[in-house]
């Protein structure tokens, strides 16, 4: 690799590693500061909202990325995360934190979608896989480090200082992109689909708006929900026909073949059974078990590390046994994880956490870095950014309708115990409530509440990723050689 290279890659692995130690550490620090806060009603919706803005900013970057260029659109990203992250650590309730957090995904809409279609566009086919793990070791030193820092500022400070640590990784990263990634592209003059753009903005937040309304439902469903999906049905459709006739379309529709549906979806179901993780794990382990911020994250680290491996190890199958082999054998290790999941009670120990979690990893290093390779294989350079911004766009769709979903089956499932064990009037929101706190018989149906709800999610997870398996023996080989 030449120099030119080396540099470039230093630059993506600082600008991953802003949003990957950004995810870490707020994971690990959402119980305390729920807690805090007093939001425990609220807790996905700081994933939710923040996953919203950046499903919709998604394909808008990455059109701009092919228009003006990765560099350019990658830095503004970065800078408006970084905005979004000095807001979230002056939060003074949830209310703020929630508003500020949509910040902070408009921002973070470019940076793992960019950060991909410059590898794309920069290494080979055969450097890719490479490059992709050493991105993929970025999350597993970020996963080590965020919850020894975030740990660390929580209790010797407060958590609103875990939101100020991304500034100098932001800093660095666009100092680094600016001075390092030449980029040589074609300059022509832009006809913005802004009619496409706002159509499909449209769609997708009243799409998303249903299921978050729809999660404080006590039925588990609402009429929004149903309203809201038939309004973004008919806009979406809209959309298509803005599309046909657009010089310069957002999402041009020959991106969409048979194996990038299949990927897609498959993208979508494993983004939810990630983000199921992601916010529910730091949970079991210190509402639960009873560990603190830097235990819980710490025990998830493991996940990161497997999945580094897995990002080396499968990744370099493909070209002997083809994408559709090393996808199989992916998806069945996050089954595998997703069966072992309802095993774990109020009593259970620690290692099974890690050991579960760290399964999983090893499925998800090898699902999501082969799929990238295969989107970005079936287009053109031209349309490379579009696609990958597509495909990233899906996964945060899975991630925030996911979210959504099993935080309202958490919630319902949480009221269901207590009314099931004759206590009525327990709300989420009021969980953690000082009255009948030092009660050890209330603190341990506390517990068995929040462990009855984790079940539902976990149980859900199955059947999520059942399907995965099942479309990923539709893949073909083509990169098989």
């Amino acid at each position: 690799m030449d120099a030119r290279k080396r540099n470039i890659t230093i630059a993506l692995m600082v600008a991953m590693f802003l949003g990957a130690v950004e995810g870490t550490v707020v994971t690990t620090a959402l119980p305390t500061i729920v807690k805090d806060l007093k939001g425990f009603e609220f807790i996905s919706w700081v994933f939710s909202l923040y996953l919203l803005t950046s499903a919709v900013s998604t394909p808008i970057y990455g059109k701009l990325a092919d228009l003006y260029g990765r560099k350019n659109t990658l830095s503004v990203g970065i800078i408006i995360f970084l905005v979004g992250s000095c807001l979230c650590g002056l939060s003074q309730n949830m209310y703020q934190l929630i508003a500020f957090r949509t910040v902070q995904g408009l921002g973070a809409g470019a940076i793992f979608t960019i950060t991909y279609t410059i590898v794309g566009d920069v290494f080979t086919l055969g450097e890719r896989a490479r490059i992709q793990g050493w991105l993929s070791a970025v999350w597993g030193i970020a996963s080590l480090l965020g919850p020894l820092l975030g740990g660390f500022l929580i209790e010797n400070l407060s958590w609103h200082w875990i939101f100020f640590i991304n500034l100098p990784f932001g800093i660095l990263s666009v100092v680094l992109l600016e001075k390092y990634l030449k980029e040589d592209f074609e300059k022509r003059t832009p006809k913005i689909d802004y009619l496409g753009s706002f159509v499909l903005s449209l769609s997708i937040i009243i799409l998303l708006y249903g299921f978050l309304t729809g999660e404080k439902s006590r039925l588990g469903y609402s009429y929004s929900i149903i309203m809201c999906m038939v309004i973004s049905i008919c806009l979406f459709i809209v959309f298509y026909f803005v599309e046909r006739k657009a010089v310069e379309p957002i999402i041009p529709f020959e991106i969409f073949t048979r194996t990038s549906t299949i990927v897609n979806i498959i993208c979508f179901l494993s983004s939810g059974t990630l983000i199921a993780m992601d916010v529910y794990m730091p949970i079991y382990v210190q509402n639960v078990l009873g560990y603190g911020a830097m235990i819980s994250g710490l025990s998830m680290a493991p996940m990161s590390v497997a999945w580094l491996l897995s990002s080396f190890i499968l990744t370099k199958a493909i070209p002997r046994y083809g994408e559709k082999v090393v996808v199989v054998f992916s998806t069945l290790s996050i089954l595998l994880s997703c069966l072992l999941l309802p095993t774990l009670g109020i009593s259970s120990p620690l290692i099974l956490v890690v050991i579960y979690a760290s399964i999983m990893g090893f499925g998800f290093g090898g699902c999501f870095t082969t799929l990238t390779i295969v989107i970005q294989e079936s287009v053109d350079y031209s349309i490379m950014g579009v696609a990958t911004s597509t495909n990233a766009l899906v996964r945060n769709l899975g991630q925030t309708i996911a979210v959504s979903v099993f935080g309202g089956v958490f919630n319902l499932s949480i009221v269901k115990y207590f009314n099931n064990i004759g206590i009525k009037g327990v709300e989420p929101n009021n969980l953690y409530s000082t009255v009948g706190l030092n009660s050890v018989k209330i603190l341990n149906n506390l517990k068995a509440s929040l462990n009855s709800g984790l079940h539902v999610v976990f149980i859900m997870l199955i059947f999520m990723v059942i399907i995965s398996v099942l479309l990923s023996l539709r893949l073909s080989n083509s990169l098989k050689k």
